[in-house]
């Protein structure tokens, strides 16, 4: 199944994705030539990841039947020194809270995604090495 995405110039470095309907501009600083319009392209990888994983880890509680009062994941990469600037290490902290949450099942969650369904995380793994943590917050 193929998917696709329209890619357009805008003015100077900015560029507009369409995707599935839902538009998204990317654009870098005055200091690189942009207007500073919308994210980095690259950095757009990092919330396609936890995007994929986080729909992931809900779907998966829900099925636990655990709904957490709260949960959003702090993602951080390192990139490399040569071009290309790639990330070589990614680092995924899970946050959770709410009233008896296990912690067990909460890692469950997070590496059934992590090792099983998230797309993103898997092609991302094949070139940075990916970790995890996971917290249950007051």
């Amino acid at each position: 199944m193929a998917q696709n995405a329209k890619i357009t110039w805008q003015s100077n470095m900015a560029f507009e994705a369409s995707v599935n309907g839902h538009n998204i501009m990317m654009d870098v600083d005055s200091t690189a030539g942009g207007q500073d319009l919308g994210p980095r392209p690259k950095i757009l990888l990092l919330a396609g990841l936890g995007g994929c994983t986080g729909m992931d880890v809900v779907s998966i509680l829900a099925k636990m039947k655990i709904v957490p009062e709260k949960f959003w994941m702090d993602i951080s990469a390192e990139l490399s020194e040569e071009h290309p600037k790639v990330y070589n290490h990614i680092k995924l902290t899970y946050n959770f809270k709410g009233d008896n949450l296990d912690f067990d099942k909460l890692e469950k969650a997070v590496h059934l995604s992590k090792e099983k369904y998230c797309a993103v995380s898997a092609m991302l793994s094949k070139s940075a090495e990916m970790e995890v943590e996971i917290k249950i917050v007051d």
